[in-house]
Order: C-alpha cells, then sequence, then structure tokens
C-alpha cells in the first residue's frame, strides 16, 4: 500500500513511516510530495494520507501524526512504544519540546538530517535506524522500570 505525506521528512514524516513499516504495514510505500499535492494523490491513488493538513492521519485534539496511528491502529499496550510517542511528541510539537528529556535530542537529530540537504527517501533511509535505537532504548527504559 501505499502511504503520502508532505516532502521534506522531519520528526513525525519519519517517525510515521518507521511505526507503519514496523507495526502497520510492512510492505508500505512511502510517497512524499508537495503539501498541496499530498490529498489530491491520495485520492487518485488510493494511497493513505498522513501528517499533511485534511489527511486521514495527521495531528489531531493535542496528538502528533504518530500518536493519532497509535491511537488509530490500538497499538497503545506497548509501554515501549508509548514512552516514544511521548518523545516524537516532544520533538514535533513547538509547545511541548520538554514533553522528555529525550525529545529536544530528537528534535535536534531531525534537524541535522534535514540540513544535509538529501533525497526525502534517501534521508528516510538513512534516519530510520534513528527510530530503531530510539525504541530499543525505550523497551529497555520500560524493563528498567
Amino acid at each position: 500500500m501505499q502511504w503520502v505525506t508532505r516532502e521534506h521528512p522531519h520528526t513525525d514524516r519519519v517517525a510515521c513511516p518507521w511505526l507503519i513499516r514496523k507495526l502497520i504495514d510492512p510492505d508500505a510505500e512511502i510517497v512524499y510530495l508537495p503539501a498541496d499535492e499530498v490529498l489530491p494523490y491520495a485520492e487518485r491513488t488510493g494511497a493513505i494520507s498522513f501528517d499533511a493538513k485534511g489527511a486521514r492521519y495527521t495531528h489531531r485534539d493535542g496528538l502528533c501524526s504518530f500518536e493519532v496511528l497509535i491511537d488509530e491502529y490500538h497499538l497503545g499496550g506497548d509501554p515501549a512504544l508509548a514512552l516514544m510517542a511521548r518523545v516524537v511528541h516532544g520533538a514535533d510539537v513547538a509547545e511541548d519540546r520538554d514533553a522528555t528529556p529525550q525529545s529536544r535530542g530528537l528534535l535536534a537529530v531531525a534537524d541535522g538530517f534535514a540540513l544535509l540537504g538529501l533525497p526525502d527517501q534517501e534521508q528516510l533511509t538513512l534516519e530510520l535506524p534513528v527510530y530503531d535505537a530510539l525504541y530499543a532504548w525505550c523497551q529497555r527504559e520500560v524493563l528498567a522500570a
């Protein structure tokens, strides 16, 4: 299945593909387009839209798109994923930068990747391991608690 979002991946637009491929749709193809093309593309192709204005899965009720996906796909029972969602939320939502001590660090990583000026798919490929590592750290934190 295709999933479509805004170009120039940043926190939520990397965290969501990580979640989608890990727990929702392992064969997902992520498509990045200019913001004004996301919804027409989804309508024309049947792709699932996320993290764009008017998208099927986007910020709502104070949640970032990553959190909305967790809620919609009933993945909230995983305490490590719940911790990861708080980290991602803080990195993605400006008013909540201090949601966790790690949120600003994740934002700095996202900013660094964005500054490399890579094509969107290449950036996604290179940045996804950061989210693997974050999830592994969250799993250790939950076990240690």
